[in-house]
Formats: C-alpha cells, structure tokens, sequence
C-alpha cells in the first residue's frame, strides 16, 4: 500500500489531511485498531502510527486498550475524544430561539431557549444570542466552535435571509455580520433544514444513507437534501426551498408572491392560524393566547384523546405534509425522508396520513424504494443540526481545533470578557 499523496501539497499539509481522514474513520466506526484504519484508508502501517501518535499527543484520539486484531495478532484500539470538545448550537426561527451544547457525538450536555421574539424585539434578540454565546465561552474552555441554524432561504454568501413569512424583521439581520466574526472560536452559518439533514446523517447511525432528505415542518417548512453524502445548496444557498412549492396555484397567497405555497397549509404557524379562524374558530379558544408551537401540542393531544375538530384539522394538515414528501421523492428520489419539528409531534397518525398520500400520488418505481419515518434524535433536530455544522466542520480540520482548544485551555485562568451577573 502506498501512503496518499496530494500533488503540490506540503507535507504538512498531508499530515493534517489524513489525520482528517482518521478522525472521520473513527467518528463513523468507533473504536478502531491502527491495522484496521490503514486498510481502510490505504496508508501504510509506519505512517499510522506515525499520525496516531501525534493525534494521541494533540488530544485528538486516545486508546482504549487491547482488541482483536488482524492475523490474531494483538492491537491497540484507538477512539476520537468526541467527549473532550464541545460545540455551541443555536437555533433561530421565527420566534424561538433555542440555544445547547453538545460533544462531538451530539450528545445534549445544556439546552436552554430564550424569551419568545416579536418583530420588534429581534434586534435586542440577536445581542441576547451574542451575549449567550460569549457566556458559554467564558465559562467551558472546552467549546470550539459555534453552529448556527437559520430559516431559508438563507443567502449563504450575503448572510442574510430571502424571506421569513410571517416575520419579515429577520431579513435586516446579515448574520454574518453580526456573529461570523464576533467570538475566540469559528462560527459557521447553516439553513435550517440542510443543518437538520447533517444531524440526522452525523448523529443518527441507522439514517447512515447517502441520500438522505430532511423535511423540516415548523414555524416554517423547508427541505435539506445530501446526496451522495454532499448538500445541495444552489448557487446561492437558496435549493430545495420546498415551503415556498405550490400545492395549490390559486390558493393562498404567500408573501413570497407565490400562491398556495405548502407552507401555508402544514406550518405550525398556518395550524395555528387555522385553530382561530373559521372553521375551527371558538373551538380552540385558549389557542390564541399561545405560542406556535405550544398551540400544535394542544392540537395533537387533542387529537390523541379523540376530540373530532382536533383530528379533522391534523389529518388536513398530514396531507399536505404527505403532498410535501411526494414532491420529494418525485424531485429528489432519496432513499429515506425524515420528518422533523414542531408538526411532527403529531406522530403516528401523521406518519400513517402521509405515507397514504405518498402510496396513491408518488411515482411508484421512486416510492417503493424510499423509507419515511420521523426524526428519533434526542433533542430537536435543527438545533443539534446547529450543532453537527461545527462538528461536521471539525471532522474536516481535527488538528486546527486541537489548537484552539489548546489556545483556550492556556487562556482558562484569564478574567472572563463578561461580568459576573449579581446575585
């Protein structure tokens, strides 16, 4: 076997690249041994230990003591410290903003959300995010990067938002501006729904698939597609926006100028416009004093217990979610979609409505081999989504955040940039 070799590249450059290459080998598979990562990866014995034993020296992986190996000759495996670095994730939508920590492995070690965002609080919103952040940092040297999640379409190179229906304030934030440069630590900026999809491939093992499809039904609806392991962004960060697809051409209007964009029908925020107007209107009455989201949990327990307004609504509104996912399999043909966010609380009886709905109008020969389940990670998805933008970042350059660890483990005993709070 030869070692990899990058024309016109340094040798450290090299180096760097394929301690990348390991990191991610160890990420997907676990524990491995020095013999079983160089036949993976092509490299020869001397140079793996040669990488290990400067991961091993940085941080980066540690072993774990003897395991079979190959020829039944004793190894030594190896693991990545997935635990010894931690990332921020933070979630905007239209009016939440939630806020965690995670390791590597997208284990939730600190969830929080903050106070509710109207159109006129978002500027003072974002400085509260600011300060969240940067109070993390002082207090967990271990954090090293910061994710972020934003609703589409999100113009990836400008920073900014196309559209918010519903809450048009967002488009003056450039988050790029605003957070890109702000913190000690990287900041990387994601869609929501693309975010959801790389949580939904990095953290959940069973959704392992190349082609994978993330159909985020909040506040908002959106869509993140990988395909053959890569996202598709469009050329501006603004593809796959499957909310703003007409699933009725002289139906609602849309504030994207659109008509009977699916997001109209099967956001939480249209379910709760629904819950207050004709016809359900008076039969929900302590909706309209609620939050989005709390306001489809009362809908969905409802619906549970076997209040009919209730089960007419959701089942209305599973449909189009089912209408949604035939556009998917149609455009996109993945082989599995995962439904996620506040919509999907409505469970099994969504699940069963769409997968009707994709059995009588999806292409056959696309459907019968596409799997829909919805999201089983342990908090909600776009947030850990946030959070896999930083790992996923982190997996690419391991020895470049071996650093900034470093950097900051040296800094640990320097005053913290913000004052303690009183009391």
């Amino acid at each position: 076997m030869a070692d990899a070799v990058v024309s016109g590249s340094s040798p450290s450059a090299i180096s760097e690249m394929n301690q990348a290459r390991i990191a991610q080998e160890l990420y997907k598979r676990g524990t491995l041994s020095r013999a079983q990562i160089a036949k993976a990866l092509g490299l020869t014995a001397p140079a793996i230990s040669k990488l290990a034993g400067r991961m091993i020296e940085d941080g980066l992986v540690r072993e774990t003591g003897d395991m079979p190996g190959l020829g039944h000759r004793r190894s030594i495996g190896m693991q990545l410290e997935s635990s010894r670095y931690r990332v921020i994730g933070v979630k905007f939508a239209r009016s939440r903003v939630q806020f965690g920590i995670f390791d590597l492995a997208g284990n939730p070690l600190q969830q929080s959300e903050l106070p509710p965002v109207s159109e006129q609080s978002i500027p003072q919103t974002v400085q509260a995010v600011k300060d969240h952040i940067q109070q993390a940092l002082d207090h967990d040297r271990s954090i090293v990067a910061v994710g972020i999640a934003v609703p589409g379409p999100y113009l990836r190179h400008e920073g900014q938002i196309a559209l918010v229906t519903s809450m048009q304030g967002w488009r003056g934030v450039n988050f790029i501006q605003s957070f890109g440069q702000a913190f000690s630590v990287p900041t990387f900026i994601e869609q929501d729904a693309r975010a959801g999809a790389l949580a939904q491939s990095l953290f959940a093992p069973q959704n392992s698939s190349p082609n994978l499809a993330y159909y985020l039904v909040g506040e908002g609806v959106g869509l993140g597609v990988i395909e053959q392991g890569r996202l598709i962004n469009g050329e501006r960060g603004g593809a796959t926006e499957l909310g703003h697809i007409s699933v009725d051409v002289n139906g609602r209007a849309c504030e994207c100028g659109n008509r009977g964009c699916l997001e109209r029908y099967c956001s939480a925020v249209a379910i709760h416009k629904a819950m207050c107007q004709p016809p359900y209107e008076g039969l929900f009455p302590e909706a309209e004093h609620l939050s989005h989201a709390a306001a489809c949990q009362m809908l969905f327990y409802r619906a549970a217990q076997g209040d009919e307004a209730a089960s007419r609504l959701v089942a209305q509104t599973a449909a189009c979610v089912g209408y949604g996912c035939v556009t998917i399999i149609n455009a996109f043909n993945p082989s599995h979609i995962i439904i996620g966010d506040i919509v999907a609380g409505a469970g099994q009886t969504l699940l069963e409505t769409v997968q009707r709905i994709v059995a009588e109008r999806a292409l056959p020969e696309l459907k019968a081999q596409t799997e829909i389940s919805l999201s089983a990670l342990p908090a909600d998805a776009t947030l850990m989504g946030a959070a896999a933008v930083a790992v996923s970042h982190f997996l690419q350059d391991p020895t470049h955040f071996a650093s900034i660890l470093r950097q900051r483990q040296v800094a640990k005993n320097k005053p913290p940039t913000t004052p303690p709070k009183n009391g």
